[in-house]
């Protein structure tokens, strides 16, 4: 009984695949993602290490254990090559696992990325802002086996697994060696985490840190770190925020994980265990719904920043404020209803469920006008009225002054009038109904 079940759950699962590539390849006619290379797809939906189909007593069998997404670092952009460096990138966990992989992208370069070594490792505790190690957590990462692996052009990477205990809410350092002229970096500009750089030579596996002599504020070429997690815990699979900087979190204080989203994953981690997804920061400073600004436009790098990460189950989406501020201004809220609309249908496609956030308030800021506030509050109604969505966070409810709802509560304004202190971070976090992420 139990391994005609099996049987039929593959068929189910073949035939579900089989009905995402055809959704798949009628929505990349229309809005075309990057590629991912054939050998390292994006990582399976389905869980890791079910038991084969070998006879094997039913009593004995064990569970399998699942992937889920647990920090990620949108791409934003291209900075100027770092050849011959080693950069080590400090990422912070939403949720914890028994071992890891690692997405590099050169989604937005133009020449092939040559990594000449790779290695993870849990950062010494407590000091965020050092790239020491903690001792005996240094692991080698190998893709299709290969130390050595070129990642084209366009294309993103995903590493093989290695077994390390990975802790929720932990700081891990994923080095990088690019030893030849990679061409435009990709990078996630604001990371608000002190990174860093060993400006000579392979320098991946050190330990201690010495050779890191130079630091950076961005995160380079690593965009994704997925867990497994036991099966003991279920598969509750992962959140993702989509959103601008009001997400990517500036304003809040670099190197703390002040974010919203990691407030949220805070949050969850409280619940039990088969309620504890993993929390993905999509989030891109100067991004757009509509139009590329800082990066690709939110409807571009949907597939890329969202769809196809590790066990998603629910999006929450903010996105729109720089639509209506920045310059082209978008005058029309019915645009952005019908771009929220088709970031659902794509979304729906995949059996994700979506949140929409009410777009915060920026009076005092210079970009702010009364018709700009306009076209803000109607694009609000449409979000909490028109069944644009699964469920809705209001946001601008939680935050806005009562006494002037054009701009934010004092106690929240870092002082340019846009974004959110940590007070507010908290407060956008703490307004988001957990049930309507994990029905």
């Amino acid at each position: 009984m139990v391994e005609a079940g099996r049987r039929d759950a593959g068929r189910a699962l073949a035939a579900l695949a089989g009905a995402l590539a055809l959704t798949l390849a009628g929505t990349a006619a229309t809005h075309a993602g990057p590629r991912t290379a054939p050998d390292r797809a994006a990582p399976p939906a389905v869980p890791d290490g079910a038991a084969p189909r070998a006879a094997k007593p039913a009593a004995t069998r064990v569970a399998p254990a699942y992937w889920t997404g647990t920090w990620e670092g949108a791409a934003s952009g291209t900075a100027a090559p770092l050849p011959g460096a080693s950069i080590r990138n400090v990422v912070h966990t939403s949720a914890g696992g028994t071992a890891v992989r690692v997405r590099v992208s050169n989604r937005l370069g133009t020449l092939p990325l040559v990594l000449g070594a790779a290695t993870v490792a849990r950062q010494e505790p407590n000091a965020p802002t050092s790239p020491r190690a903690l001792p005996g957590t240094m692991r080698t990462l190998t893709f299709g086996g290969r130390k050595k692996h070129t990642v084209p052009a366009g294309e993103d990477a995903v590493s093989d697994a290695v077994t390390l205990d990975v802790p929720a809410a932990a700081n891990l350092l994923v080095t990088l060696h690019t030893p030849g002229e990679p061409g435009p970096a990709t990078y996630h500009r604001d990371a608000l985490q002190t990174n860093f750089l060993a400006p000579d030579g392979d320098r991946v596996a050190e330990a201690d840190g010495t050779s890191y002599t130079a630091t950076t504020g961005s995160w380079y070429y690593v965009t994704g770190v997925d867990v497994r997690r036991p099966a003991a815990e279920g598969n509750p699979g992962s959140v993702v925020a989509l959103g601008d900087s009001l997400t990517d979190g500036s304003g809040s204080t670099p190197s703390t994980d002040r974010r919203w989203p990691d407030r949220l994953a805070e949050r969850l981690r409280a619940r039990p265990a088969g309620h504890r997804p993993g929390v993905l920061n999509a989030g891109v400073a100067g991004n757009r719904l509509l139009l590329e600004g800082r990066g690709p436009s939110a409807l571009a790098r949907l597939d890329a920043d969202v769809l196809s990460r590790t066990g998603v189950r629910t999006l929450i989406v903010m996105e729109g404020v720089n639509d209506i501020k920045s310059a082209p201004n978008q005058t029309d809220p019915a645009a952005l209803a019908a771009a929220y609309r088709e970031i659902v249908r794509r979304a729906h496609a995949r059996g994700i469920r979506v949140v929409g956030a009410t777009l915060t308030p920026f009076g005092g800021h210079g970009s702010h006008t009364a018709a700009r506030e306009r076209v803000r509050r109607s694009v609000n109604r449409l979000i909490r009225t028109g069944g644009l969505f699964d469920a809705v966070a209001d946001f601008d409810a939680v935050v806005r002054d009562p006494s002037r709802p054009e701009r934010m509560r004092p106690a929240y304004d870092p002082g340019d009038h846009l974004h959110f202190n940590d007070a507010g971070m908290r407060a956008l976090a703490d307004s988001v109904d957990l049930a309507a992420l994990i029905p």
